[in-house]
């Protein structure tokens, strides 16, 4: 599938040009904040809206102006948007009876699916009676058993509780590789975009900030929202000049890093708290950024514990294990020493 220039003015919003392509087989996440576009760009998508201007192709095949039943596509809602008055069977049958495919092969179909989506005890259920688990397994099931080209899902782990997402995240994955299914999945949640994604288009105000592999976008990110969103944590505006042998400066105030690369001018620095190491000590080391600084604060993450480092004025955050914060015995108000590498310092220019 391919989106060429796609934009549509709706209200006050506005999607501006989102182009990307999403191969066959792929699971494609598009991240984004509360009001990015999430939700109207996959209607747009599913026909459910026509566009202002650009292109959709699916197969090939301009789509930009098919309706939704002529597209060939799943969608599945956030609030899954299934009928109360009917059963599990008639709501998973319901895409089907509108094609008018024949009985026996709505019968047939509906039931492979619900075995393979473990919902076949389910099909004489009135839907008011499922559990939110349940009912988006039905919901996916209603989407899956009309063989769409592409399946699109609206923040499917949104309105679970956080013990579910976590299995109902190794689910979607599940399907995605039982079904072979093209994917388009919108979300605010970066770590379900990191463990479902082949790719993510990070969606910022209507317009695409990055598109890339979850390791490109959340430890290269190509803006300062792309870093924040993704919880870069240490993110600085400061001043780089080359220093030689491919290394540059870039000073923050009077915080200074050494980074790889040759940049002269205003850049942004970023890196992921769990780039730095801690010592209560100095030790010796291969970094090129040693830093010494005050604890102010720390944060229990479980396994992880969050420390927050007084430098020269700025903060930094450095994430360490739970084992090695209770070895060091730290406190705030205590003096530390951090260090990270240049190579692990990313700048955006």
């Amino acid at each position: 599938m391919v989106l060429e220039n796609v934009s549509k003015k709706f209200g006050e919003f506005r999607l501006n040009n989102i182009s990307f392509k999403v191969s066959k087989g792929e699971y494609f996440v598009v991240l984004g904040p509360s009001g990015a576009g999430k939700t109207l760009l996959l209607q747009v998508i599913a026909g459910i809206i026509t566009p202002d201007s650009g292109r959709i192709l699916i197969d090939g095949v301009d789509s930009t102006r098919l309706p939704p039943e002529k597209r060939n596509v799943g969608y599945v809602p956030q609030n899954y948007a299934l009928f109360p008055h009917l059963s599990v069977y008639d709501n998973i049958a319901f895409g089907l009876k509108i094609r008018k495919a024949r009985r026996e092969h709505i019968s047939d179909k509906v039931r492979e699916v619900s075995e393979k989506l473990g919902i076949s005890h389910l099909l004489d259920r009135k839907v008011k009676s499922l559990s939110g688990g349940e009912a988006q397994r039905v919901a996916l099931a209603r989407a899956l058993v009309v063989e769409p080209k592409i399946l699109l899902l609206d923040e499917p782990l949104a309105a679970v509780d956080p013990v579910l997402r976590w299995s109902l995240r190794d689910y979607l994955r599940e399907i995605h590789r039982m079904f072979k299914a093209t994917v388009i999945h919108v979300t605010h949640d970066f770590t379900e975009a990191i463990s479902l994604a082949d790719r993510i288009a990070v969606l910022n105000n209507g317009s695409i900030e990055q598109i890339g592999t979850p390791q490109d976008v959340f430890y290269r990110p190509k803006s300062e929202f792309v870093a924040w969103f993704t919880r870069t944590e240490n993110i600085y505006r400061g001043y780089a000049e080359p220093v030689g042998s491919g290394l540059s400066r870039v000073r923050v105030g009077s915080l200074e890093f050494t980074v790889c690369g040759e940049y002269r001018g205003w850049v942004v620095v970023s890196f992921r708290p769990e780039y730095v190491v801690v010592s209560r000590h100095k030790i010796r080391t291969s970094a090129r950024n040693v830093i010494e600084g005050v604890l102010t604060d720390y944060m229990d993450e479980g396994a992880l514990v969050l420390l927050k480092v007084m430098v020269n004025e700025k903060m930094v955050k450095a994430y360490i294990t739970r084992s090695s914060f209770s070895e060091m015995k730290l406190r705030s108000g205590e003096k530390v020493y951090l260090y990270i590498k240049a190579s692990q310092i990313h700048v955006i220019e």
